[in-house]
């Protein structure tokens, strides 16, 4: 099956994956620039689906979208969701929304044993982190133990000591002193895991429930907000 995966949690992340591929990742660009998602996106697609095709959009096999749902800041979650959604629209293909989150774990417990549980936590700026527990459910999917979350790292420190269990992502590597992260594992959700989530996930599900997941999780509210109306 061929994905177009596309994150945008914190930058913006694409990359074309094939589960019949003999290398499945076929191509796969990434900005950290986190201020100009849309623009990147558009460009990052275009990029990826010519390394790995040459062809046009339209033309590159695309069977389903894998889109980043956060949890992130409001409008980098939005351009990618936005961007996810258009292309699926235009190619007539499903699109499933899977947290950023549970890429990023997927790819920890990718490096360390099958019975492990791992915490990742991403910034979430403010001083806060994401964050949310997991455990390997087969060798492409993820279950969540608990999250995700938002909080100051502190208020989640006694749960990332908890003994034998592992703390990755950029979040925690912010907050030493709150949450321990273990070196050598992956900080960043790269957007070619999603792929393999969605190959996982999209079996037997309908349209429906497929558009319930294609919505974002922000957890708290945006930055910008309108006045409130005077009195």
């Amino acid at each position: 099956m061929r994905i177009l995966c596309i994150d945008s949690s914190l930058g913006a992340s694409v990359a074309l994956w094939d589960s019949e591929a003999k290398t499945p990742v076929l191509a796969s660009r990434s900005s950290q620039d986190s201020r100009s998602h849309a623009e990147h996106l558009s460009e990052l697609v275009s990029e990826v689906v010519q390394e790995a095709c040459g062809c046009a959009l339209a033309k590159a096999g695309i069977e389903a979208v894998a889109v980043g749902r956060g949890p992130a800041p409001f409008t980098g979650l939005r351009s990618g969701l936005v961007t996810a959604r258009t292309i699926g629209y235009a190619l007539g293909v499903p699109v499933i929304g899977i947290s950023s989150l549970d890429a990023l774990a997927r790819a920890v417990l990718d490096l360390v044993p099958p019975t492990q549980e791992v915490f990742v936590a991403t910034d979430a700026r403010r001083k806060e982190v994401y964050c949310a527990q997991y455990r390997a459910d087969g060798p492409d999917d993820v279950r969540c133990l608990w999250g995700p979350e938002v909080g100051r790292p502190a208020a989640f420190t006694n749960r990332a000591a908890k003994p034998g269990l592992i703390v990755a992502g950029a979040g925690a590597a912010l907050y030493p002193q709150d949450l321990a992260v273990n070196p050598g594992l992956p900080s960043e959700v790269e957007a070619a895991v999603l792929g393999r989530i969605a190959q996982v996930r999209l079996a037997g599900k309908s349209a429906d429930q497929l558009l319930d997941t294609v919505s974002p999780l922000y957890l708290r509210r945006p930055d910008v907000q309108p006045p409130s109306k005077g009195k």
